[in-house]
């Protein structure tokens, strides 16, 4: 695979593995934060299966979409769940550079607005066990870093002269956790497993409940935000709840640890921890997806 640092790079959605080492210009122009590099891994589930996660990079900017869907979402759908997230994804990256004055939010919506266009007319796409996603969201723009997090993705920024600030909605988490404990009980692809899920995946997109990007642009208002300056910043990780497992619920670290890893040995040592306490805990694998950007300090001036 090749790069060009003045356009950009997308990987996953049905790809078992690809790695990136990118050096990446950040804001857009030639010379602005030109140390940044990101790293990349998507790894699905297990050999076999469709990688429904999708990570994309561009000067100064990345996405992350895991996707999400249930067994029956093939009969709503036609296309999906791994092209809902390639093409959530593509869309956001396809806006991003042209649009640096607009929102995240705004971004997103729009984003939602023409995948849910692109399939309206062959997919009942306002079904509840329709294709939907979580996103995480980074771009630097006039020296600050803004972030945006949509669903159970997560953003954790390695700041200066602190712990790192992990950016989630647990919104999803809250909501689900009393349908996981009696789903674990179930067999999976049961009568009543598919029943607790259609009734978890219900909670979707509506107030008491948690959101997700789906049919309705709407969603994008309730994502979590925010924006900090880069000088604050020294590296920013984007991970799906797959990866984002080796803290919540496996607890084998903590953030400070993610962030020191994923320096040391990139998203592909970190995921490899995942995959071995899945293996050793017997828990169902999910795909697991990380970019990590490092160097935003590089062209920073010593402190006096």
């Amino acid at each position: 695979m090749t790069f060009d640092p003045w356009f950009g790079v997308a990987v996953g959605s049905g790809v078992d593995r690809v790695i990136a080492s990118l050096p990446v210009n950040g804001c857009g122009r030639r010379g602005e934060m030109a140390g940044v590099r990101v790293t990349m891994t998507s790894v699905a589930a297990w050999t076999g299966r469709v990688n429904e996660d999708f990570v994309g990079v561009l000067p100064g900017a990345a996405v992350l979409v895991d996707g999400a869907g249930i067994p029956g979402t093939e009969a709503i759908c036609r296309h999906g769940v791994a092209w809902y997230a390639g093409r959530l994804g593509g869309s956001l990256l396809g806006l991003l550079p042209f649009a640096p004055e607009r929102s995240l939010t705004a971004l997103l919506a729009e984003a939602i607005g023409q995948v849910t266009d692109a399939h309206r007319d062959t997919c009942d796409v306002a079904d509840p066990i329709s294709p939907s996603a979580a996103v995480a969201v980074m771009r630097l723009s006039g020296g600050y870093l803004d972030h945006l997090v949509l669903g159970d993705s997560l953003v954790v920024l390695d700041v200066l002269d602190g712990t790192p600030v992990v950016v989630s909605d647990p919104r999803e988490t809250d909501v689900s956790r009393p349908y996981r404990t009696v789903l674990e009980a179930l067999p999976a692809g049961g009568d009543e497993y598919r029943r607790l899920l259609s009734d978890m995946r219900a909670n979707r997109n509506r107030p008491g409940g948690f959101w997700v990007a789906k049919d309705d642009p709407r969603a994008a208002d309730e994502a979590i935000t925010g924006s900090r300056p880069v000088s604050e910043v020294t590296g920013v990780a984007l991970l799906s709840n797959g990866a984002g497992r080796i803290v919540d619920p496996f607890r084998l670290a903590d953030w400070p640890e993610v962030m020191v890893t994923l320096a040391a040995v990139g998203p592909v040592g970190l995921v490899e921890r995942v995959r071995r306490a899945e293996a050793h805990r017997a828990v169902t694998a999910d795909d697991a997806t990380i970019a990590y950007c490092s160097g935003l300090d590089e062209d920073r001036p010593p402190s006096v």
